[in-house]
């Protein structure tokens, strides 16, 4: 048994989740949405160039938990469930997780963004180990502020480290599937690095560095397994 370990936005989703929250909470009238959007985009443009101030990004993504009752945040989370993600699922994603259940690898997400929005993503995918950024929650609820690591760039290996050293698993034979350039840190650290769906910079990398690379986006494609991924390298 490994981990198999796996990037949530436009690697397991033809998407991504943290912006699709943001035209959700839009859409609810939850925060003003014209200087809403004018931030987010500004953010998400930090985010692929590689400078994103993760901090500066989870105060103004958490801030609009702040205040919420549980019943609301919970309806929140259900109706963007099934309203936002469930259409953006990889098509291939299932099958690339059932693969990896049938070596018994032990499955787990790794993840910038937030907790509270990725949660029931995971369920959903039932993947029952989560690392995301992690939000404040207090006994009057969120405080609209982050708590703890990043879970961002290198941030990602030492959430991931400080996991491994609360649990019985280790790196030997790993994977990690990501799409993101921001991911090579943890994908240098890994056994078996696979790129998926990348972008640009990543893309360049992988073909330096003989990374395997595929797409779970094409449902008519065949999906490698991992044996034939370590045989056939790039693909």
């Amino acid at each position: 048994m490994a981990l198999a370990i796996f990037d949530l936005d436009n690697t397991l989703l033809a998407g991504d989740s943290d912006a699709l929250w943001g035209e959700f909470l839009c859409q609810q009238q939850a925060v003003d949405a014209d200087s809403f959007r004018t931030s987010h985009h500004r953010f998400h443009e930090d985010y692929q160039a590689g400078r994103l101030d993760m901090d500066a990004f989870l105060h103004f993504a958490l801030a609009p938990l702040k205040g919420r009752d549980h019943h609301t945040l919970s309806q929140w989370q259900g109706i963007f469930l099934n309203e936002f993600i469930r259409p953006i699922v990889a098509p291939a994603a299932f099958t690339l997780l059932t693969w990896h259940r049938q070596r018994h690898d032990n499955l787990i997400i790794i993840t910038a963004t937030n907790s509270f929005v990725t949660q029931p993503i995971a369920q959903h995918f039932k993947i029952e180990h989560l690392l995301a950024s992690e939000a404040e929650l207090t006994s009057d609820g969120y405080s609209g502020k982050p708590i703890g690591i990043p879970c961002y760039q290198d941030g990602k290996v030492k959430r991931l480290y400080q996991w491994l050293e609360d649990t019985p698993y280790d790196l030997d034979g790993s994977w990690f599937y990501s799409d993101s350039h921001n991911d090579i840190p943890l994908l240098s650290i890994v056994d078996h690095p696979v790129v998926v769906d990348p972008d640009e910079y990543l893309h360049k990398t992988a073909m330096q560095r003989k990374w395997p690379i595929m797409t779970l986006r094409d449902g008519t494609v065949p999906i490698p397994s991992p044996e034939e991924l370590l045989i056939k390298g790039v693909y």
